[in-house]
């Protein structure tokens, strides 16, 4: 089922998400809706505050995009991460435009380690610890940031976050157009 996704200037999105346990209800059938809304939005990651719920869950996927065609292909690779904590950060750090399907419309280049090694479990609760690189790394970043509540334009200069101002606070008033669907809580 494809969730609605929440919105800049909603309050879970500044609140610290709660780790939870192999119990939690419904798990598989939430991981599985979180992946079937982002891969709608066309996102690479999606946190669970997100969608509204203050817990520790992230999904992320890739699929390559073909321009000629305007359409992705199928999923190359997909991860599950629940209770995430990234343990090092790596000592390279480089810029990339990153964009948020929760603050739409906006890209910015962010600079952030280009490595991470991080520690969670996936959706069947089995354990891991990846060193991850490159887009996975970052995006890993991107979403564990939501999980402590905050957003990429957070990492902004304080010049560049003036000059989005105006926008944001539109977001944050529901003045703005997605393709997927977006809910609006003050």
């Amino acid at each position: 089922m494809i969730l609605p996704i929440v919105g800049y200037g909603s309050p879970v999105l500044r609140k610290e998400a709660q780790e939870i346990t192999k119990d939690y209800p419904n798990l598989k059938e939430l991981v599985a809706n979180m992946y079937e809304t982002m891969y709608a939005a066309d996102g690479v990651g999606l946190a669970a505050p997100q969608i509204d719920l203050p817990i520790r869950v992230v999904v992320i996927g890739f699929r390559p995009y073909d321009e000629k065609t305007d359409s992705y292909g199928d999923v190359t690779e997909q991860h599950t991460l629940i209770n995430p904590e990234i343990l090092e950060f790596g000592d390279q750090k480089d810029y990339f435009n990153e964009g948020c399907l929760s603050v739409p419309d906006i890209h910015e280049d962010v600079l952030r380690p280009t490595t991470v090694k991080v520690h969670y479990w996936d959706e069947d609760w089995q354990e891991h610890t990846d060193d991850a690189t490159g887009l996975y790394a970052r995006v890993i970043q991107h979403e564990v940031d939501h999980l402590d509540g905050k957003v990429f334009t957070d990492r902004l200069s304080s010049l560049r976050k003036t000059m989005l101002k105006r926008r944001l606070n539109d977001i944050a008033a529901g003045r703005v157009r997605t393709k997927y669907r977006m809910k609006i809580k003050k």
